[in-house]
């Protein structure tokens, strides 16, 4: 049986890029549908990636606090770990942001269609549901917003046993704490689901192929956020390519070498975590038969309004090129609604912001010293430590700095990046500063509370094109 409707815009996936694209438009007067085979909204990031990881990194911290810095405030407990009810608050976070985007659905006029999406040709959508049934979605747009999956090690075939070989939607869900964790990847997901384990109580290992962690991140950065990372505990092997990765009777073994030549090494724990990055997804949507190119590494090919190869159908978000971040998607998905409904819509990507959420927090916006150095960019460095931060002082969070790089001439701000205690927030004034094209200037004669954690950047600011104030 076949039920045949029409909308303006039709949207595959429901995650960060896609719910809010079918926000944006269902305002600006479009209707709207939204294609979804799981059985709540919000693709990876709401159900296994962004919230649940964010939900334990917090309830980990707070523990860690308990019993390593509580004392210290003159607050003495003993914290006994409930491993249980920390899983059972993380699942309650899920079901109140799923919910969020339900409701937001139904406020919106937006129908939700559950099930498998598969494009037929521009202008057609067919969804299949879970008891076979199918429907035709017929529509003037596609907007494809189906994410990302976990990609796996290049070369090698990861059997993922969700116990001891896990992928990043396993480690949010482990039913006790490992007494030792290898985790393959030093990059986002891997060092924040790390941190995770290591605060309730695994010894965690890092084994990455790159002869740094956070591979894309300022090197200053990355080099200093290892350094904090040892004292907390994790033990690295970087430079390192992991050749297999195999079950043991106590449970798995990862055998890495040298990227660079030499012998081979195996370490065995009782849980590996497999984070090296996701692949674009785009299974089962028919895109090849509906003449939708790719690129090598698998992503949609778009042009500058989001447009794929075929007129009518549209892409964003993980699928397409640029970073895989949920924020990244959003704009995105804005951006092509206003588009769609005849307005300019726009995404500047010289300032997407970029978090770690460990602890401390890492946060970047714009450009690295390394990628102005390989621009022949000249230019000046402002830096301010927490340590001569009062307010980082008085909460014991003196860990890290900030970092702000201009332009030599024109004293514009070209990137900034904070390691410290709520960088993830503090990141966003610089990143509005940016937005409008801002000077250091600017920044540190813009008056701060006192006392803040943020008033340390506007001491690099001051110190980016005159002097810091406080050190």
């Amino acid at each position: 049986m076949s039920d045949t409707s029409s909308f303006d815009l039709v949207v595959i996936g429901s995650g960060p890029g896609g719910y809010v694209g079918a926000i944006k438009a269902a305002q600006l007067g479009l209707k709207v549908a939204v294609v979804e085979k799981r059985q709540t909204y919000g693709g990876t990031c709401l159900n296994v990636g962004c919230i649940p990881s964010k939900a334990l990194l917090h309830a980990s911290e707070m523990f860690a606090e308990a019993g390593h810095s509580f004392a210290d405030l003159g607050i003495k407990v003993s914290p006994e770990l409930d491993l249980a009810t920390m899983l059972g608050h993380k699942d309650k976070t899920v079901k109140a942001n799923v919910d969020g985007v339900a409701f937001l659905f139904r406020k919106n006029k937006i129908e939700g269609v559950a099930g498998t999406g598969r494009i037929v040709k521009a202008g057609e959508v067919e969804v299949t549901g879970e008891d076979g049934a199918r429907r035709t979605l017929a529509t003037k747009a596609i907007c494809i917003a189906t994410g990302s999956a976990v990609a796996g090690i290049p070369g090698l075939d990861v059997a993922f046993d969700g116990e001891t070989i896990v992928s990043s939607d396993h480690a949010i869900a482990l039913p006790k704490v490992p007494a030792s964790m290898v985790v393959v990847g030093g990059g986002v997901i891997g060092l924040e689901l790390g941190s995770v384990w290591s605060r309730l109580g695994a010894r965690v290992t890092v084994v990455e192929y790159l002869d740094k962690i956070l591979g894309p991140m300022d090197g200053e950065v990355s080099a200093q956020f290892q350094k904090l990372l040892v004292k907390q505990g994790f033990t690295f092997k970087l430079g390192a390519k992991v050749t297999a990765i195999a079950k043991t009777g106590s449970g798995a073994a990862v055998t890495f070498e040298p990227a660079k030549g030499g012998e081979p090494e195996t370490l065995e724990a009782e849980v590996v975590l497999v984070a090296t990055g996701r692949r674009p997804y785009t299974d089962g949507l028919g895109l090849d038969e509906a003449g939708v190119a790719r690129d090598k590494a698998g992503r949609i090919e778009i042009d500058a309004h989001y447009q794929t190869s075929v007129p009518g159908i549209y892409a964003i978000g993980d699928v397409v090129k640029g970073p895989m971040l949920a924020h990244k998607a959003e704009d995105e998905g804005i951006a092509l609604a206003e588009i769609l409904a005849g307005q300019a819509g726009h995404v500047n990507y010289g300032v997407i912001p970029s978090v770690v959420y460990t602890s401390p927090e890492i946060a970047s916006v714009g450009k690295t010293e390394e990628e102005l150095k390989a621009d022949g960019v000249e230019y000046k460095v402002g830096k301010f430590p927490f340590m001569a931060n009062g307010r980082a002082r008085a909460m014991l969070h003196t860990d890290g700095f900030v970092k702000v790089l201009t332009d030599a001439r024109t004293d514009k701000v070209l990137g900034g990046h904070v390691v410290g205690f709520g960088a993830g927030d503090m990141i966003a004034e610089i990143a509005v500063l940016m937005e409008f094209g801002g000077s250091a200037e600017d920044l540190a004669r813009t008056c701060h509370a006192h006392p803040t954690m943020s008033e340390a950047v506007r001491e690099a600011a001051f110190a980016a094109f005159a002097k810091p104030i406080h050190v």
